[in-house]
């Protein structure tokens, strides 16, 4: 996730459903601000727990489903090699030592604001 700052935060979880999905809208909405003074237009999929009837959108935060089939709108999406990276052609004995394998890369990746910034802008994407 990208907040308004400009300053990339992550938030890594070991599976993801409606509940994951809560804690990390209420994580964003805290970390941009989101609130009664400050509206945030939050693109994404249409994933089966983005569409969930338990989902809790936080005050300040709108939803928009992008169309179905367009990877080349999310800038997610081009983080995957690079996240990637962390664990091309390792053995990773259980899912425990390969999250914490991506947990590491994460925090490499973090730090890298112009590499994942590169990536990630689009020249069509808001800056906010």
């Amino acid at each position: 996730m990208r907040p308004a700052s400009g300053q990339t935060h992550w938030v890594i979880m070991p599976e993801i459903n409606t509940e994951i999905m809560n804690i990390s809208l209420r994580e964003f909405a805290r970390s941009v601000g989101a609130g009664a003074n400050k509206q945030i237009l939050l693109m994404w999929d249409g994933a089966g727990w983005h569409k969930s009837q338990g989902l809790e959108v936080p005050e300040g935060i709108h939803l928009l489903e992008m169309p179905a089939y367009t990877p080349e709108l999310q800038p997610a999406e081009r983080l995957w090699p690079l996240l990637n990276e962390g664990v091309a052609n390792e053995q990773i004995d259980d899912l425990d030592s390969l999250e914490q394998k991506l947990v590491r890369r994460c925090k490499e990746m973090i730090v890298q604001p112009k590499v994942v910034n590169g990536l990630t802008d689009f020249h069509w994407w808001p800056n906010c």
